[in-house]
Order: structure tokens, then C-alpha cells, then sequence
């Protein structure tokens, strides 16, 4: 047990060390990232904070040894229960939300009074389930990798911890002429949809760029940054995603993480594969009654991003002509849009490539995706996510060829561990023959 805390300790310290050593350097004003951060400085997320408080819960937590001392039916329940209490305050703070943002409510304070003492309620509920609930699938995690070869001696490098909890939105900026995230910046998790439109309009106005504030499901700091769902599917894929990063992190392709375009999507595509496969297997082993939930249903799109919603929209009154209509293939519609923006911008066609976009963003707001922008920095950022054919990467090479080592791997450690210690796209290609 001491040797579990002491390594935590030791790699959230490196970590920690590294972060605030890459991420609060103080380049020259004149460096491109200081040009967007003059325009959000005042609202980015304090991750120093973040992971100072987030620590300490861990540290906590494990001095319990809590999953030890449980058999697998009394970890299950905990687990659930914490499911359903997030649930209670999710539908709570919708609740609560919609409270505020009524004109007709006058006295809002009074209005959501009982509302906000069961809120409360719930989140020390919840302050008491949490650690006990992390604790127990950062364990469950942890018998996987083993079982997988991840580990060193039983251990993985760095430890399994997650947390929970609102996540920061993100500002990801790419020039027009092409399709490159030069900048992902994180930003307050409570910008309205107001404030995250006069952000875009600002940056793009002051320095002729394509700019999109996007929701995220995880962020590879330490602990990594989980966020709060009902859905311990996708849960367990996004802990283990960002267990990725992590590991990935002490290794070149991490450690050159934004260096190009081409490193971050085996990155990015990297720990979405091994994410999926490694949360797929702990259902299988510890939930079993839910790995019906780990086949797609047919009837939804084929691949829809993880950082989207399919939204129900009220579209119009359709004619009796538009009622049999074929089911709409988001990745298939998505990779239409990306190519063809490709060439167009390729084509030094600025102008009607973002036209384009803003008329393919309605075609699928029509067949009930709500997206509020679609440019060249939504591609930028969706783009990078290649473990599927098609969707947002468009023709971008680099997924496919990650895909193909994957393939060809014995096994996914032996996939990782290949091209954790690439640092160019060339080696990639090398290595599978292109």
C-alpha cells in the first residue's frame, strides 16, 4: 500500500513540475499564442489549482485503500450509486439553470431556494461517494493494463488517477487559409454561449483567424480530468484515454506533443484506440450486464464524435414526398465537408470554402445536429480524432496509417509502445509500409 501512495506522489509530482514548467513559460508578446491569449487571460482555467486540490483527494483516498477492502458486488454498488447521484444533480442543474435564465422569474434566489438546498444535499452526497467510486475504477483500470502489459512490476508508471468534475471549455484557433490548430487554450467552464461567441468574433477580427470554442470530454493533466456523466461506458473509455496521455507523456510522442499537426493526431488517435479497447475490456470483466450498451445501435449515426450530442430539433412540417428518407451518415456527411473544404482552401478559395461550411452546418442542424459553427477550426480540433475511417479528418493520411500499426500489432501494448517513441510522421509511415 505505502509503495501505491509513494509512486503516486513521486509521478504527481514530476508531473505537476512538468506542467506548470510547459504550460506557464512566459514567451514574448510577440509569440502567436500571447497575440489569442490577449483576448482570454482573464477567463483561462487555473489548472495549478486544479491539480493542487484534485491531489489531495487522491492522496486521500488511497492512504483508504478502499477498493481492497471491498468485494466486486459492494464496489458495484458504490459505483452505481454515484451514477445515480450525479445524475440527480446534472437534472438539478439544468433545473436550476433554467430558473435563471426566465425573465418571467422575478425573485430567482427565493424561486430556487428548496432547489438549491437539495443541490447541496446531493453535492455532499456526492463529496462522499467520489473518491470511493474513482478509487474503485481507477483500480479496475489498473487490473486491466496489468493484464495487458502496461505495467511495471503490477504497477503502471504513472498511477491511475482521474477525477471528476466540470471541465473548462476550449479555445481552438486555425488559420483561414488552412485547416491547423495553432492554438487550444483552456477557457471558463461557465462562458455562456454569448460570451463564447464574442470571444470568436474578437480573435478572428483582431488576427484574420478561424477560432471555435468547444466542449471536452477529458484533459491529460495529473490527475487527468474526467467529465462527470451518467454513461460509465464512455467513463471508463475517456479514464483510460487519458491514462494515454499520461503514459504517453513520459515518451516522445507526447513529450512533442504539438509539434506538428501529424504528432498530435497519433496522439490524439492513439489514445482514443487504446482508450476504447481497454474500457471495453473492463466492462466486460467487471460489468458485464452492460456490455450490451458497447454495441452501436444501427439505427443512429455509424460514428458520431464523442465531443458531439445528437440534439432533437423540431424541423419543419415535412411534405408527404420527404417522409421515407435515407438514415443520415454523420461521419460519412462530415468527411464530405471536411474534403471539400480541403480543396477549396487548397485552392487559395477562402471565401467559399467558409461559405460552404456555414451551408453543410445546416444541412446537418436540419437532420438534428446542433452545431453551431462549422470551420476550419471545428476541423482543426475534431479532426484529430482519427481512430474511425472517415468523419472530421477528412483525407488526412495520418489516421489510417495509425490504424493500419494497430492492425498489424500483436497487441496493444506492443502498438503503444511502437509509436510512443516515434517522433515524426515518417517513421509512421515506415513502419507500415506507406
Amino acid at each position: 500500500m505505502f509503495q501505491r501512495i509513494a509512486r503516486g506522489l513521486e509521478i504527481t509530482l514530476a508531473l505537476f513540475i512538468f506542467g506548470f514548467v510547459m504550460g506557464y513559460s512566459n514567451p514574448s508578446l510577440t509569440h502567436p499564442i500571447e497575440k489569442i491569449r490577449a483576448f482570454t487571460r482573464q477567463i483561462e482555467f487555473n489548472y495549478v489549482s486544479w491539480m493542487a486540490n484534485a491531489a489531495v483527494i487522491k492522496i486521500r483516498a488511497a492512504s483508504a485503500g478502499i477498493p481492497y477492502s471491498l468485494n466486486n458486488e459492494s464496489q458495484k454498488l458504490i459505483v452505481n450509486e454515484n451514477l445515480r447521484v450525479t445524475q440527480l444533480i446534472l437534472e438539478n442543474e439544468y433545473r436550476l439553470a433554467q430558473i435563471y435564465a426566465d425573465p418571467a422569474v422575478t425573485d430567482k434566489e427565493l424561486a430556487s431556494e428548496s432547489l438549491r438546498a437539495e443541490l447541496n444535499e446531493q453535492y455532499t452526497r456526492q463529496s462522499q461517494l467520489a473518491p470511493l467510486a474513482e478509487a474503485i475504477l481507477q483500480e479496475q483500470v489498473t487490473q486491466i493494463l496489468a493484464e495487458l502489459g502496461f505495467t511495471a512490476k503490477g504497477q503502471p508508471v504513472p498511477n491511475v488517477w482521474y477525477h471528476s468534475t466540470r471541465l473548462p471549455m476550449a479555445l481552438i484557433v486555425s488559420p483561414r487559409d488552412r485547416i491547423e490548430q495553432t492554438a487550444n487554450i483552456s477557457v471558463d467552464t461557465n462562458l455562456t454561449v454569448d460570451q463564447q461567441a464574442q470571444l470568436e468574433e474578437n480573435v478572428d477580427e483582431k488576427l484574420n483567424s478561424s477560432s471555435l470554442v468547444v466542449n471536452i470530454g477529458g484533459v491529460g493533466v495529473y490527475p487527468t480530468m474526467v467529465m462527470r456523466t451518467t454513461d460509465l461506458n464512455w467513463m471508463l473509455n475517456t479514464i483510460a484515454h487519458e491514462w494515454i496521455h499520461n503514459y504517453l507523456t513520459l515518451r516522445p510522442l507526447g513529450l512533442l506533443y504539438g509539434e506538428t499537426p501529424e504528432l498530435r493526431t497519433m496522439n490524439e488517435t492513439t489514445a482514443s484506440i487504446a482508450g476504447d479497447e481497454i474500457g471495453a475490456l473492463v466492462i466486460e470483466r467487471f460489468y458485464p450486464e452492460r456490455m450490451a450498451a458497447l454495441q452501436p445501435d444501427p439505427r443512429e449515426s455509424s460514428a458520431s464524435s464523442p465531443s458531439l450530442s445528437l440534439i432533437s430539433f423540431p424541423l419543419e412540417h415535412p411534405s408527404p414526398g420527404d417522409l421515407i428518407r435515407p438514415p443520415f451518415d454523420f461521419r460519412a456527411q462530415m468527411h464530405e465537408t471536411r474534403t471539400t473544404a480541403d480543396v477549396l482552401l487548397a485552392e487559395g478559395k477562402i471565401e467559399e470554402a467558409e461559405a460552404y461550411m456555414e451551408e453543410r452546418r445546416l444541412v446537418f442542424l436540419q437532420n438534428g445536429y446542433l452545431l453551431r459553427k462549422i470551420n476550419q477550426a471545428y476541423f482543426a480540433f475534431h479532426g484529430a480524432y482519427a481512430d474511425s475511417p472517415g468523419g472530421a479528418a477528412g483525407e488526412d493520411p495520418v489516421g489510417p496509417a495509425v490504424r493500419a500499426l494497430r492492425e498489424k500489432s500483436e497487441s496493444l501494448a506492443d502498438f503503444v509502445n511502437t509509436i510512443s517513441w516515434m517522433w515524426k510522421f515518417e517513421q509512421l509511415q515506415k513502419a507500415v509500409g506507406q
